[in-house]
């Protein structure tokens, strides 16, 4: 599960303020999987918030290396504001993704239907999104918001899915390669 390309949320030319040895670094969003992940930028290289960079297999014009993987609590305050935002860009640009798991959702329990792990989408909301589909597939996020009356805003509604889950406190992810490790 490895990204291609991610966006910066936030970038520190000095380094973090309580590092030693500090180097420039930046804070970022993988696009595909949600990945939170710290940067090493080449010496000469300017990144800027929002920017979205090339992180795959091949050269890369403004990385040097990818340090690794954080946790959502590892994110400055200007990363954590800025990341609602960054999600809710990402969702409107990969918007056939999300249709699609409205789309081909299935049971996680006897009990539990992937959808109802959506914030505010329960039992009601669940059997009208599921008869819907059964009629004809969703095209799009805005057919889905006019076709389900109670569900009017689905980007928020998966934005806010997916920082709950970079938070890390859920027990199954959706739409993230988030990290489930204890710390000490």
């Amino acid at each position: 599960m490895k990204e291609e390309t991610c966006i910066i949320l936030d970038f520190l030319r000095s380094g973090y303020p309580d590092r030693r040895h500090a180097e420039p670094i930046a804070q970022a969003l993988g696009t595909e999987f949600f990945t939170l992940l710290e940067i090493i930028p080449r010496d000469d290289a300017e990144l800027a918030q929002e920017e979205e960079i090339y992180i795959g297999k091949e050269k890369r014009d403004k990385v040097k290396f990818i340090r690794g993987s954080i946790e959502y609590r590892d994110l400055t305050n200007m990363a954590k504001n800025l990341l609602p935002e960054v999600i809710e860009k990402i969702i409107r640009e990969k918007e056939k993704k999300f249709v699609d798991f409205f789309n081909t959702s299935r049971m996680l329990t006897p009990r539990m239907h992937q959808i109802q792990l959506l914030p505010g989408i329960g039992k009601k909301h669940l059997l009208d999104i599921l008869e819907e589909r059964r009629k004809k597939p969703f095209e799009s996020l805005t057919d889905l918001g006019q076709r389900i009356h109670l569900v009017p805003e689905p980007v928020k509604i998966l934005t806010r899915r997916v920082l709950q889950e970079l938070e890390g406190n859920e027990k199954y992810y959706l739409f993230t390669a988030a990290k489930r490790v204890e710390r000490a």
